[in-house]
């Protein structure tokens, strides 16, 4: 018997909900670790009924079964990374708060945490109640290693309505003000920069832009997700924070450039090219 030759990559926790369609969520954050060479696990905090149009159901998961899963992932395999996505309500995310403590997970601890606030549709429609923003002020920022929220998301969590990028500087210093080691203000949505599509990541002393090309797609399903996902890559790679997010802006930038159409709404990004078609290879 032909012995096997694989040996183990660092493990990555995504702690987030499912996207039926496939395109964002735990699904996009599994298909970005694989793309970045990492393994994921995942804790499951909650279950849309999605498609590329919208969501139309969300149901939620019992918090001890999202205790468990991240406990019982973290004493056997063990985790170099974890990010954070879809928490659907205060309890939820406050949970998660707890269980990253006992389990060594969040900035200062062994294990570093990025933070994706998911608080807005696509649409820039709210999606949680205000006890569930205050939770992500005030319960796991403080917690984050990184926090990596969109336009939309800084409107609703700290006020800052951004236009330019003047205006991401002070939403970052507003939102580094709650917290997080640092900041990733996302330019995505800023569709007047004309020069392209600007982050910038804030750690309270240094800001760092990084500048990207802009793409005339709207196919963007997952972005952020997949972001953040590459940047935990990075980390548990064992990339200090600003080198893994330059990883993490390498790897969105392509996925957005590669991205397809998907039904009859938006389509998502896409990890297909970073996979080197062995199918192909005659074998």
């Amino acid at each position: 018997m032909e012995p096997t030759v694989g040996t183990t990559p660092p493990r990555v926790m995504t702690i987030a909900g499912t996207d039926s369609g496939g395109g964002a969520g735990i699904a996009a954050d599994l298909r970005a670790f694989a793309a970045c060479g990492v393994h994921g696990c995942l804790a499951v905090c909650a279950v849309t009924v999605q498609n590329s149009v919208g969501v139309t159901g969300v149901h939620t998961v019992p918090v001890d079964t999202i205790t468990g899963q991240i406990a019982t992932v973290a004493s056997d395999i063990g985790l170099q990374a974890a990010k954070t996505g879809m928490l659907a309500n205060a309890e939820i995310i406050g949970t998660v708060a707890r269980a990253c403590d006992e389990n060594g997970i969040g900035a200062g601890l062994a294990t570093p945490l990025v933070v994706d606030p998911v608080a807005a549709s696509m649409h820039g429609d709210p999606l949680l109640a205000a006890e569930a923003l205050d939770a992500y002020r005030h319960t796991l920022f403080p917690r984050a290693t990184l926090v990596t929220p969109n336009l939309d998301e800084i409107r609703l969590l700290v006020e800052h309505d951004v236009h330019d990028r003047d205006g991401q500087y002070a939403a970052a210093k507003a939102l580094h003000a709650l917290g997080p080691r640092a900041v990733l203000v996302k330019g995505g949505h800023l569709t007047d920069d004309t020069d392209g599509c600007l982050d910038l990541l804030y750690d309270g002393d240094t800001a760092v832009e990084l500048p990207g090309p802009r793409f005339d797609t709207g196919h963007t399903h997952g972005g952020g997700d997949s972001l953040a996902a590459a940047i935990a890559s990075g980390l548990a790679r064992g990339m200090e924070l600003e080198a893994a997010v330059r990883f993490g802006k390498r790897y969105i930038v392509e996925a957005v450039r590669h991205a397809y159409p998907l039904g009859a709404g938006h389509g998502p990004v896409s990890p297909l090219w970073a996979v080197r078609p062995w199918w192909d290879d005659g074998d």
